[in-house]
């Protein structure tokens, strides 16, 4: 039966992967018609709170004061990472923005450690080769790494937030319920945005040329209900069967999605180029998942 909850956690946390992957694409689709990025924070978690506030009602949950502290302490951090990652992508491109944030897979085992967590060789072997695959992914023939800006260094720091979110969640989730953790801090983050959103210059009122546009419906039904709403019940519920690290090596196949779908042609607006080495560096992250997931198994059977 562990084996079992195991094995559906871990395929949750990746489909949570590839939904977040698609997440750069619609927030740079959404960026590029003109709408501020406080008031985009603020519309889709606004969308993310009431999808998770009427799952709350109908299942009739109950939130207990343990519970609520929780989701506050995540929905703190939540709202500054989001922010930072958004802004970001003013700045950088799809591609970048997804490998910086990937760099997650190095600090969650730096987080985990730093909180008392033991790491597995297997995991600690899976990030070393997500790391090299999220350098590869990023790598640009003749431009290097494309040269560092202000975007890449908030979203440096995102990444290190999200590392620090990742082990929270892991501890949070083994004591608190999934549905209350998603709702109290998506819902934190919803009002904080909203009163940035309110009072910024990229707020509300310049808001109105771009949600009227009807593919801004969909990137924000998109962002609010299936990558608010249902990705972050699924890490709110499911990172409880798996460890940090290993819930970081899962989540970095995200940058090989939102890789895969800029280079696709779908998003309009968005066509970015994935090269030979990007393509192995791709490779590579998938067989950091495979390392971390069945390392520890194969070497139970050559023992």
């Amino acid at each position: 039966m562990r084996k079992a909850s195991h094995a559906v956690a871990v395929a949750s946390l990746g489909a949570t992967a590839f939904i977040w992957g698609g997440t750069f694409a619609a927030v740079k689709f959404a960026l590029n018609q003109g709408i501020g990025v406080e008031a985009l924070l603020a519309l889709r978690f606004l969308i993310g709170t009431l999808g998770l506030g009427v799952f709350l009602v109908a299942l009739r949950i109950k939130p207990q004061a343990r519970e609520i502290k929780d989701g506050l302490w995540l929905g703190l951090l939540l709202s500054i990472l989001f922010w930072m990652q958004t802004d970001g992508l003013r700045f950088t491109t799809t591609t970048k923005s997804g490998f910086i944030t990937g760099l997650y897979v190095v600090f969650t085992p730096i987080a985990a450690s730093v909180a008392g967590d033991r790491l597995k060789p297997s995991h600690v072997a899976g990030a070393g080769l997500a790391l090299l695959g999220l350098t590869m992914l990023v790598y640009q023939p003749g431009l290097g790494f494309g040269g560092w800006n202000r975007g890449d260094t908030e979203t440096l720091f995102n990444a290190m937030l999200v590392g620090v979110h990742i082990v929270m969640t892991s501890r949070f989730s083994r004591r608190s319920s999934g549905w209350v953790l998603a709702f109290v801090q998506v819902g934190f983050t919803a009002l904080v945005m909203t009163v940035f959103a309110l009072f910024s210059p990229g707020g509300f009122h310049g808001a109105g040329p771009a949600v009227r546009l009807p593919g801004m419906w969909i990137a924000l039904a998109y962002l609010g209900l299936l990558a608010t709403t249902v990705a972050l019940w699924v890490q709110s519920t499911m990172q409880a069967k798996v460890t940090a690290t290993e819930a970081a090596i899962l989540f970095s196949l995200e940058p090989v999605f939102a890789a895969l779908l800029a280079v696709s042609g779908l998003i309009p607006g968005i066509h970015e180029r994935l090269g030979a080495i990007q393509a192995a560096g791709a490779g590579l992250i998938v067989a950091a998942t495979l390392v971390a997931e069945l390392g520890p198994r194969l070497l139970k059977r050559a023992a």
